[in-house]
């Protein structure tokens, strides 16, 4: 569930108030992922920043009592509830992936008041600027919905330029789709074709960004968590590689990256 009301989604009356997974359990759950030999655990939720007593103490709790986990990585947050102790967990504790994914959905202030969102752009670019400051091997990924009620051309713009100030490298882009019993279905609509090409065009500038990212990559060695298959896994940073050669399933490995392809890095053992 969720304890918010953003006009655009039916979770809160779908599923009611958000409820916190006993940290017992989770603790029991993350001990039996090590034990299957996982080398990495994700937390997630609606709204994995509403966890109580707090993510924070949630997250300390784990690192502390499942000792042989080398990898924990967290979901999709919320920046208004991102708060001093998460914040610190987040640029300090090394077990933490450097990979913080951000539920931004728009750059542009009306929108975000419109959405009952509740921080700023202001807010979300000088989070992130702490976030690059304090771990400057930390990767920003954020959801962003184009073609919401009463968008206009400048306010989409300012979606745009947000995926420069928050230095985006995973953008998840979806066209606004109205829910039935949402606020935001009772607002002057943004036609069709207009949120899809708006999409369309986020996804190109982001696409864009990410390669340039991915260039910088070329020629580091970064830890890979080999996948199933063997012959892909994921970084720290949480970007796709794909192996040269078929590497033992589970296994965490320092792979020189030698270049990209589709947003997808390549590389090989070093």
């Amino acid at each position: 569930g969720c304890d918010h009301s953003c006009t655009f989604c039916v979770t809160t009356l779908a599923r009611g108030s958000s409820r916190s997974m006993a940290a017992t359990d989770v603790i029991e759950a993350a001990n039996a992922a090590v034990a299957r030999g996982q080398q990495e655990v994700v937390l997630t939720g609606v709204d994995a920043t509403s966890y109580r007593p707090s993510l924070a103490h949630l997250i300390k709790s784990i690192l502390r009592e499942v000792h042989d986990l080398p990898r924990l990585r967290l979901s999709s947050l919320d920046p208004a509830e991102i708060d001093d102790d998460l914040f610190d967990l987040l640029v300090s504790e090394p077990r933490i992936m450097p990979h913080v994914h951000l539920s931004l959905q728009s750059g542009d202030p009306m929108i975000l008041k419109r959405m009952k969102r509740r921080h700023t752009p202001e807010q979300a670019v000088d989070l992130v600027k702490r976030l690059n400051s304090a771990r400057p091997d930390i990767a920003i990924g954020a959801d962003f919905i184009a073609g919401f009620p009463t968008e206009t051309d400048a306010m989409h713009a300012n979606s745009l330029a947000a995926l420069d100030t928050c230095d985006i490298m995973f953008a998840h882009i979806f066209p606004y789709s109205p829910r039935p019993g949402t606020a935001a279905a009772k607002m002057p609509q943004t036609p069709v074709p207009v949120a899809r090409a708006r999409a369309a065009e986020l996804r190109d500038a982001a696409n864009n960004r990410q390669s340039a990212w991915m260039n910088t990559l070329v020629g580091e060695a970064l830890s890979v968590l080999v996948e199933r298959s063997g012959r892909v896994g994921h970084a720290a940073n949480f970007a796709t590689v794909d192996l040269m050669s078929p590497l033992p399933a589970g296994a965490v490995v320092d792979i020189k990256i030698t270049g990209h392809k589709m947003g997808r890095l390549e590389g090989a053992p070093v």
